[in-house]
């Protein structure tokens, strides 16, 4: 019975702490687009996205990371030969570049706090989708074990996840030359 109430709250700390990774860079996204806007939005903005971070930092993600491995810690306490499957050491690797990205977060909060950030959007962009690979990964471990899929199907789902990837990072600068242009167009209009 303990086995199913630490799974249990495993997979719920692992959904806050990934709602809140993923929730997280995007703020810095907005954070950093907010330097293009006049003043006083821009201190507005840079203020209200620096508690926003705070709070799903500290209120949110971080109690997320930790029920996720204290109870991973209850899980293998209840069942420690899982410490022996490979799959198991492969997946606890990537856990721990989880956490370390988790941690990369917060330093990059206290640079954008700072107004010490030298990442642009478009590189926050992709750091956003490091949690999303690293979560792929994972499940997929947890869920095949040993016997994780090499087949066609494995690959054509890996495609889809590439293409999703690809698809984001397209819209995402598309959104950006709109934006310019309308800020080009909206300049050359004569002030009346």
């Amino acid at each position: 019975m303990a086995y199913s109430w630490f799974k249990a709250f495993h997979i719920v700390g692992f959904v806050v702490w990934f709602a809140g990774l993923f929730y997280l860079v995007r703020l810095f996204i907005y954070h950093v687009e907010a330097e293009q806007e006049s003043e006083p939005a821009r201190t507005i903005l840079k203020n209200q996205y620096e508690i926003m971070e705070k709070r799903l930092y500290s209120i949110i993600t971080t109690p997320g990371m930790v029920v996720t491995v204290l109870m991973a810690i209850g899980l293998l306490s209840t069942e420690p030969f899982l410490l022996k499957q490979p799959w198991l050491h492969v997946k606890l690797g990537f856990v721990v570049l989880l956490i370390g990205y988790h941690h990369y977060c917060k330093r990059l909060m206290k640079q954008l706090a700072a107004g010490e950030c030298k990442w642009g959007s478009q590189q926050l962009r992709g750091l956003n989708e490091a949690p999303t690979v690293m979560l792929i990964v994972i499940v997929m471990l947890a869920v095949f074990k040993n016997s994780l899929p090499t087949d066609i199907t494995a690959w054509g789902i890996f495609g889809l996840i590439i293409a999703m990837v690809a698809t984001i990072q397209l819209y995402a600068k598309k959104r950006r030359q709109d934006k310019e242009k309308l800020s080009a167009e909206i300049s050359q209009v004569p002030q009346s």
